[in-house]
């Protein structure tokens, strides 16, 4: 499914109208209508009083709509006004004058306690309040009023997305409207997907409003949700190195859990053959660990970290390999920079990079123009902040273009981890990742990830393919896990034990229902 920008939705409306003919009354009429089909899919009729919390522009025409078809239904619906009628324009100024001829009631809302019992008498409300285009903190009597809403509200239906969220970035602009269930129109928008805001609009359902096909096709901007990925089938008479060789270098003194993992997970997800390089006082504890690994135990300086001399070492391995990942534990020092920088001007294989590896690279981003292979970050916000020189905020203002850029004019492949991660090509490709839960918000849950990835890599041998499949599979691994265990608590050592399973339900296309329910995103209408 294809994701737009809120200006991309607007130019869509645009094209719709004055290149279809399609006239803004019809669209609104089929956004409402549309509405009130999800409405009563999710809700019902007549369980309950019902209130049209509609604003002054299109969105609240929007509501209105519904208003309308609920009252024709003999349902007990109010509509409540945030901000002053007369500014209606255009179709949301002809349903209003509708809604006042038929005696729906309809009051602007002035007084907040009477709204509060209202809200606390109903069934149902129906936000309408602001549509995709919110570019400023909510505040004043719209801010107290979402607050009620949050506070007292038993159902609530969004229109487009919940009132308060950001459109283009998810972000909560102040403060927000909690949805059970939210209805978008002609596509979805980044703000309906992204986190943190994706957490508000509930069930999502779509509704293309009569736009005609030929709107929904890329236009060069290929944001999209990730989707499942179509496993490539397992050689029947393969051997480990037909499922993949890769090298990990990784571990340091007190940091040998994120290589074990990584190496491991790439064998959990499907990989043939793991070569782990690491300090050779450290191979003792990792292989107590993972005995499955094969271990290069290497020269290391007094403080523990891989030393420059094993450079000689790497690259004689990396010739018989398909991938190197580097950076999981690997520690921050003066060797580990040269190792890192060296081996990216001398190895053409794809090289992904993590952890401390993405710190050390960060001293001297120019050496990405070095590499001749591809290259591949999976950096999380702290560690985008740092190779970027951009603070968190600013990149979450507007992470599809900043990621798209950055990706761009260093020619590299990112992940950037984050609750509903982003994937991204160097040829402008993203996409949205939905699989995966907050118990996976825990140490080892990335280097979890860096395995899928070799792993994808290595069955595909496209770096992009294993970007999506491999991030999909993490998330799914973590979904199951958590649907055994819960969320609390689950460990990266739950997520990569789940691996085979999340593999085998994707080969046999006999996901859990629930996550195939929760990853349909959206529901069409």
């Amino acid at each position: 499914m294809r994701l737009v920008s809120t200006e991309q939705m607007r130019r869509m409306d645009q094209t719709a109208v004055q290149k279809y003919g399609i006239p803004e009354e019809i669209l609104m009429e089929n956004a409402g209508e549309s509405s009130y089909f999800a409405l009563v899919r999710e809700f019902g009729l007549n369980k309950g009083p019902t209130i049209c919390l509609c604003g002054i522009g299109n969105n609240g025409g929007d509501g209105l709509v519904i208003a309308r078809k609920l009252f024709s239904m003999k349902h007990d619906v109010e509509i409540y006004i945030l901000g002053d009628p007369l500014k209606y324009k255009g179709p949301a100024k002809q349903n209003f004058e509708i809604s006042k001829k038929m005696g729906i009631p309809i009051f602007q809302l002035d007084d907040l306690k009477a709204f509060e019992d209202k809200v606390k008498r109903s069934y149902l409300i129906v936000d309408a309040i602001f549509g995709t285009g919110l570019v400023r903190d909510v505040g004043g009597i719209y801010k107290e009023a979402i607050e009620i809403v949050n506070n007292h509200a038993r159902n609530v239906l969004s229109i487009d997305i919940p009132s308060g969220i950001n459109g283009d970035n998810g972000n909560v602009m102040g403060t927000a409207i909690n949805a059970n269930v939210t209805v978008t129109f002609g596509l979805p928008k980044y703000g309906n997907v992204l986190s943190p805001g994706f957490v508000n609009n509930g069930r999502l359902y779509l509704t293309h409003i009569s736009f005609p096909p030929m709107l929904y096709e890329d236009d060069g901007e290929g944001v999209w949700i990730n989707p499942t990925p179509e496993l490539p089938k397992r050689l029947a008479y393969g051997h480990k190195g037909t499922f993949g060789d890769v090298l990990f270098i990784g571990g340091a003194s007190s940091y040998y859990g994120a290589p074990v993992f990584s190496s491991l997970s790439f064998l959990k997800a499907g990989g043939g053959y793991a070569r782990l390089l690491a300090p050779k006082s450290m191979v003792p504890f990792m292989s107590a660990k993972a005995n499955e690994v094969v271990y290069l135990p290497v020269e290391e300086t007094e403080r523990g970290f891989i030393s420059y001399k094993a450079l000689s070492s790497i690259l004689e391995m990396a010739s018989k390999c398909h991938m190197v990942v580097i950076g999981p534990g690997l520690g921050i020092s003066e060797d580990g920079r040269r190792l890192l920088f060296d081996l990216l001007k001398r190895v053409d294989l794809p090289v992904l990079i993590d952890g401390d590896g993405l710190t050390l690279l960060s001293q001297d981003m120019e050496m990405l123009k070095a590499r001749k292979g591809p290259t591949i970050l999976t950096p999380h916000p702290g560690e985008m902040q740092r190779i970027s020189g951009t603070n968190i905020q600013e990149i979450g203002q507007d992470p599809i273009s900043f990621l798209k850029d950055f990706s761009k004019a260093h020619q590299v492949y990112l992940v950037y981890k984050v609750a509903r991660s982003i994937v991204v090509t160097p040829e402008g490709k993203v996409y949205i990742n939905v699989t995966g839960n907050s118990g996976m918000a825990t140490a080892g849950s990335g280097d979890v990830l860096t395995g899928c990835i070799a792993s994808m890599y290595c069955h595909s041998k496209d770096v992009g393919f294993a970007l999506m499949a491999g991030t999909f599979i993490h998330g799914l691994s973590g979904d199951m896990a958590a649907l055994a265990k819960g969320e609390d608590g689950i460990t990266a050592n739950d997520i990569m034990e789940s691996l085979p399973l999340a593999l085998k339900a994707l080969r046999k296309k006999e996901l859990p229902f629930e996550l195939t329910d929760r990853y349909q995103i959206p529901k069409l209408l």
